[in-house]
């Protein structure tokens, strides 16, 4: 999930991080939450009160608008895992949802007891509590099959020359365009995908879609991205596209170690480690289920390393 942690401390500014933990980038929205209709119905969700804490339902912090991850039909990757997870424990997987970027849950959802588990997070995420890792995964770079661009590294040379790349701002991607010394070139380009809007103090994003299709239709020759993010739309393409993860071994020119592989686990509140035990016992029940969501949706995997 998009979510302020090692993922995009690598490449965000102190200025940016500090607008984003004050609370000065966005204000805070609403909430509801929504009982997740059953994959065999289509029946509406039901909308339920977001306040008492039922020991027989787990309340969890989603985003209404982060497709493919999470969409208020219950139809993200992370949703489906929540459920998972919940029927696993025993549990009703209740949806409390904001109505804006995944990446202000952790501020606005679950430190304000709306709800009580964030999905999706990295595992050394120093906010909250963190289960034991459910899978690994990272960025991926992302290139037409029907052409002779079969990039495994960022030390290959041929993305000094091709034409536009596309990475999300704020990542490790951009990091590294910057590195190897072509973030001029592109900047323009990447600016046009979010018409021209600054991510100064704001959340600024370029549509997951978005970048899957500029590869689809041309308009860039290599993509960056992580991978759950777009591996549905990879592998829905009817274009065929080539995706390959990025080494974690990437280095930029100083030297510094740039990571692209993540553990990913759900968060609580700090302090409520019954919660996250009773959390990792379902992953364990659920992990067949997990591995074929992940299967399902596209997203390659690596063993876990904690």
């Amino acid at each position: 999930m998009w979510i302020v942690t090692g993922r995009q401390f690598a490449a965000m500014s102190a200025a940016a991080l500090l607008a984003l933990a004050s609370g000065s980038a966005i204000a805070a929205g609403e909430s509801e939450a929504q009982v997740p209709p059953s994959e065999s119905t289509t029946a509406p969700a039901k909308v339920v009160d977001a306040t008492p804490v039922d020991p027989s339902v787990l309340r969890i912090c989603a985003s209404e608008k982060q497709p493919p991850l999470s969409m208020k039909d219950g139809s993200g990757l992370e949703n489906k895992i929540a459920v998972a997870v919940a029927e696993a424990m025993g549990r009703k997987p209740v949806f409390v949802w904001h109505a804006k970027a995944a990446i202000y849950l952790v501020r606005d959802g679950l430190e304000k007891k709306l709800c009580d588990v964030v999905v999706g997070l990295d595992s050394d995420d120093p906010r909250v509590l963190t289960t034991k890792p459910y899978y690994r995964t990272g960025y991926v770079f992302i290139t037409r099959a029907d052409k002779d661009l079969d990039i495994k590294s960022w030390a290959d040379p041929r993305l000094k020359t091709v034409d536009h790349m596309v990475v999300g701002f704020g990542t490790p991607g951009e990091a590294m365009l910057k590195d190897i010394g072509r973030y001029e070139e592109d900047m323009a380009y990447l600016y046009s995908l979010v018409n021209f809007r600054a991510p100064r103090n704001q959340y600024t994003q370029i549509d997951s879609g978005r970048i899957v299709s500029e590869v689809v239709n041309n308009k860039a020759d290599v993509a960056v991205a992580f991978a759950p993010e777009v591996g549905r739309y990879v592998k829905e393409s009817t274009t065929p596209l080539r995706m390959t993860l990025v080494p974690d071994d990437t280095v930029r020119s100083d030297g510094q170690r740039m990571p692209q592989s993540y553990d990913q686990s759900m968060g609580v509140r700090k302090g409520e480690a019954a919660l996250r035990d009773a959390l990792d016992a379902g992953i364990a029940k659920a992990k067949p289920r997990i591995d074929a969501i992940l299967k399902d949706e596209g997203v390659p995997t690596a063993p876990v390393s904690n």
